[in-house]
């Protein structure tokens, strides 16, 4: 099954590569329309005829915290606030902790099989 990519007048990709461009700020979150991404997954979801939960669970997750990091930029900050990291930082944290695990799942999947599940124990060396 393949992933789910974007399709936007600014950007066209994987959601994953999105997030990543926003935390970087190489793409601005208010140029993002989040309701547009919404509308488009639904029709991707309305054309597969089985439902993945793993992927629509991903883009939930996704969709979610751009949500949330759009949200905290338009809020006004308390003054006390002004100073604080950029609200997307902590927001997008947990993101890129998961694409790193994603990747590292991704690269032990093209370990070979055989005894990937075998672990040995290391016996002390003989006294002498």
């Amino acid at each position: 099954m393949m992933d789910y990519n974007v399709k936007l007048d600014i950007f066209e990709g994987p959601l994953d590569l999105l997030l990543h461009l926003i935390r970087k700020n190489e793409m601005d979150i208010y140029d993002i329309p989040i309701a547009v991404i919404t509308e488009q997954y639904l029709e991707y979801l309305e054309l597969m005829k089985e439902l993945n939960i793993h992927i629509a669970g991903n883009f939930l997750v996704m969709a979610a915290t751009l949500i949330h990091i759009k949200s905290r930029m338009l809020l006004p900050r308390p003054p006390e606030e002004e100073e604080e990291e950029d609200p997307r930082m902590e927001l997008t944290r947990p993101l890129l902790e998961y694409l790193q695990f994603k990747e590292a799942a991704e690269r032990l999947s093209l370990r070979p099989l055989l005894y990937r599940d075998v672990f040995t124990r290391d016996f002390p060396a003989p006294e002498l």
